[in-house]
């Protein structure tokens, strides 16, 4: 059995890395609010867009502008994997590198699949991992803006549009509640239209016109998807901490008790050991 010092040394140290961990969870869970509040009065938004978008592509052709959803041989496959820049949220960057591994392994094993990469985990074992991301936006949560967001979209819609990519994968981890994130693989390019998911198409007026609609919707849309994937992940990732941070207390406070206990085990016997010292040297010398 340990000696009581360093028992002691142990019980102190524990004591230190829950408040460490107390403190985080607290300072997540505020963040996490803002994060919430912020998807939530997102995400309508942004499906109705999604939904505007899909009707209108299903009504043209390439010469309209169908030129985002037009489909074309897979050859080269470009993956946006959306992580954090700071780790201690449980399996929250690790499920991303998986799904992005299981892509490039799996699915599109035998096509060119390139990264881009928002979140220092990802960039950071992609490229020791000898899978350098074409593109690293590590800085992005430091200020995130829907016009931020938007200069990568619109850099990720120029190389579909130019060919360089027939394919574009969002990888990322949406929220769904403090303790819940759900992995998703979501084609952002090209964009699928409402014919290929049984929906009914709706049918507009367009003004001013077709093609002026396409102009400004289309990106605008494909923009706003974005900022909500990320929007998503930002949520999703301090729910993450969160909740890793709250098991982390908990695990401590589970620890500290059982230190607490070994160290009275051991000091009683400690004690006992004393006595029994006494009481044999006293009858020594009564004998």
């Amino acid at each position: 059995m340990a000696n009581l010092k360093e028992i002691r040394s142990r019980i102190s140290s524990v004591a230190s890395t829950m408040q460490i961990t107390s403190a985080m969870k607290m300072v997540s869970a505020a963040k996490l609010k803002r994060a919430q509040d912020a998807i939530t009065q997102m995400r309508p938004y942004a499906n109705k867009l999604t939904e505007l978008l899909q009707n209108l592509t299903a009504s043209l052709d390439s010469s309209e502008g169908g030129i985002y959803s037009t489909k074309r041989k897979v050859k080269n496959v470009l993956v946006v994997a959306i992580s954090s820049n700071r780790g201690l949220c449980g399996g929250f960057n690790t499920n991303i590198i998986k799904s992005v591994n299981n892509l490039i392994e799996g699915e599109h094993s035998k096509k060119q699949v390139d990264i881009i990469s928002i979140g220092k985990k990802t960039s950071e074992y992609f490229t020791k991992n000898n899978l350098t991301p074409i593109k690293v936006y590590d800085e992005l949560f430091n200020d995130l803006t829907y016009e931020n967001v938007a200069q990568i979209a619109e850099e990720i819609m120029k190389k579909y549009l130019s060919e360089r990519y027939d394919k574009v994968i969002l990888v990322y981890n949406q929220f769904k509640n403090a303790a819940t994130q759900i992995i998703m693989n979501e084609n952002y390019l090209p964009v699928e239209n409402t014919e290929n998911e049984g929906v009914a198409q709706q049918d507009y007026i367009f003004e001013p016109d077709k093609n002026q609609i396409v102009e400004d919707l289309i990106p605008k849309s494909l923009t706003t998807q974005m900022f909500k994937a990320i929007l998503d992940s930002h949520a999703a990732e301090h729910g993450a901490r969160m909740t890793a941070m709250h098991k982390a207390t908990d695990n401590a406070g589970e620890l500290k008790k059982e230190l607490v206990l070994t160290y009275n085990k051991a000091r009683q016997a400690a004690i006992t050991g004393e006595i029994l010292e006494i009481v044999g040297g006293a009858e020594a010398l009564n004998g």
